[in-house]
């Protein structure tokens, strides 16, 4: 028993990230995206825009968004089906379409739930909606899936076009921004496009971490001293790559090491007493495996 669940535990594991994910995404699209008239991007911002411009008297509540983001994403998915392929790609992306079209509206149906949010401020509408959105992504891309909609047709247009997923998201948000401006006004368009900026922060650094972690290469006339400073007082490792100066001609010893963003003056320091005309570069990474820093976990 134990090793039929240890042999499907990564499965169960990233459905069960997709499927928290795509909660959470729709919390903030209710809570936060469409009581602000925010476009929140992609399929859902489009099925923000039906909603709200068929809403009437006779029906006052509009096409159902959940049902519009599904609608919408059947032809992404064909296109990912024929184009991406893959039974992990299908399965991954039709659950989280499924689910996340299922929340969009089911929300509503809870007796609790503040149907017209919990903010009429527009501006924490959208740096929450933004934090919030950004965390359910993070958990989707965690399991291993994506959102559809606008996901595919990035992934599509940057295997087969050498556009990148930069890119591709920027011109398919864009059109759904500047629907926006028309529909809910510009002042409602100008934040929407703060909260997708932020989202994507958001997801960087939950997937990514926050960048404590630097890189330094230094090139010095005096690397025993400097590479034993590092190693005496950081306790960390140093790799002595060859170099040779463009100009010059002669061999410059580089050195590399990684440290923590607290460790940044200390290696300083120790650079400056050791050489004080080295030159040094100290670079921002999202991550840091092996040791002193992070282990390494299957996935």
């Amino acid at each position: 028993m134990m090793d039929k669940i240890k042999q499907y535990w990564p499965t169960i594991r990233d459905f069960s990230l997709v499927a928290a994910g795509t909660l959470i995404q729709a919390i903030a699209l209710r809570i936060f995206f469409v009581p602000a008239n925010l476009a929140s991007g992609g399929v859902s911002g489009i099925a923000q825009l039906i909603n709200y411009i068929t809403k009437t008297s006779a029906n006052p509540e509009g096409w159902s968004i959940g049902l519009m983001v599904f609608l919408g994403n059947l032809p992404l998915f064909v296109l990912g089906w024929r184009f991406l392929g893959g039974r992990g790609f299908a399965l991954r992306t039709a659950f989280a379409i499924i689910i996340y079209s299922f929340f969009a509206d089911a929300l509503l149906w809870l007796p609790f739930f503040p149907k017209a949010g919990i903010t009429d401020d527009i501006v924490l509408n959208a740096l929450y909606g933004a934090v919030v959105a950004g965390i359910g992504y993070a958990l989707v891309y965690r399991g291993r899936g994506t959102s559809g909609g606008s996901d595919i047709l990035a992934r599509i247009l940057n295997h087969y076009r050498g556009v990148s997923m930069t890119q591709s998201y920027l011109m398919t948000d864009a059109a759904v921004i500047l629907g926006a401006g028309f529909i809910f006004g510009w002042k409602e368009a100008l934040y929407a496009i703060i909260t997708l900026y932020v989202s994507g922060l958001v997801v960087d650094t939950s997937l990514e971490g926050a960048g404590t972690v630097r890189t330094a290469l230094i090139v010095t006339t005096a690397p025993k001293a400097v590479s034993d400073g590092i190693l005496e007082e950081l306790a960390r490792g140093v790799t002595v790559l060859s170099g040779t100066g463009a100009y010059s001609g002669e061999a410059r010893p580089v050195l590399y090491t990684v440290i923590t963003r607290s460790e940044v003056q200390i290696l300083k320091d120790i650079v400056h007493k050791a050489d004080p005309e080295a030159f040094m570069v100290i670079g921002a990474v999202h991550e840091a495996l092996g040791e002193g820093f992070q282990p390494f976990k299957k996935q």
